[in-house]
């Protein structure tokens, strides 16, 4: 079972595509395992295909030794002449994006790990925020440190804050935001609470979140395959 840490020290790539219909998505998800279970990359470490919820689509993430060991990945003539192409027929959007765990944190009933698997019931929301290059470090701080009190959130499971180092088919700084929840109801009250009603220190955080952010981009997802070295 993967295990989101900064301790670890891994390359986390988070692989993101989205797609017009949910036949589209069925299709991704198809082709997403045959890869992952084929997996055998030199500094591979782990694969979690997860189905898109609010929008088609889907995401993988990813844990690998190093960028290096990525940069060949992406170099292989299998990469560049089957995988991309295949997705490119069947996504509206792709973003393959390299990222640093910089914070993570759970609901003291969880012991302080981040487990992710399909054997598990999370509803999972994964936020991409594009900020400035100059402010990506504050922005980090407040997605991570700046949201201590989700804890007492209602449904609140754990989130993990990754710092985005690069990226293809996406322009910037970035950050992304990967939650887990207890259901999607409990995901859907924290998201949709009227600003004027949320706790104070939550309306402060917010509010600088939106003046540093560029844009970002919410979907939710169900884990639904998961695969690590040696399986």
């Amino acid at each position: 079972m993967p295990i989101i840490s900064a301790e670890d020290k891994y390359l986390t790539v988070l692989n993101l595509f989205t797609t017009d219909t949910p036949e589209h998505q069925e299709q991704l998800l198809t082709e997403m395992g045959k890869i992952v279970d084929a997996a055998a990359y030199e500094g591979w470490i782990s694969s979690t295909v997860h189905a898109g919820q609010d929008t088609p689509g889907t995401a993988n993430l990813i844990q690998w030794r190093s960028g290096e060991d990525l940069a060949k990945r992406y170099a292989g003539e299998e990469f560049k002449h089957r995988t991309l192409p295949v997705f490119r027929e069947i996504t509206t959007a792709i973003r393959l994006l390299q990222n640093e765990i910089v914070f993570s944190q759970t609901h003291p009933s969880l012991g302080g790990r981040v487990e992710v698997s399909p054997d598990r019931d999370d509803y999972t929301a994964i936020e991409v925020h594009r900020v400035g290059e100059a402010d990506q470090a504050e922005l980090v701080k407040l997605l991570g440190e700046g949201q201590d009190w989700l804890v007492n959130v209602p449904g609140y499971r754990s989130h993990s804050v990754f710092k985005g180092l690069r990226a293809m088919f996406v322009e910037g700084a970035f950050a992304v935001v990967y939650s887990q929840w207890d259901s999607k109801e409990s995901y859907e009250a924290f998201r949709d609470l009227p600003h004027e009603d949320k706790p104070r220190p939550r309306r402060i955080n917010d509010e600088r979140i939106a003046e540093l952010r560029i844009e970002c981009d919410v979907n939710t997802y169900r884990v639904v395959h998961t695969r690590a070295m040696g399986e």
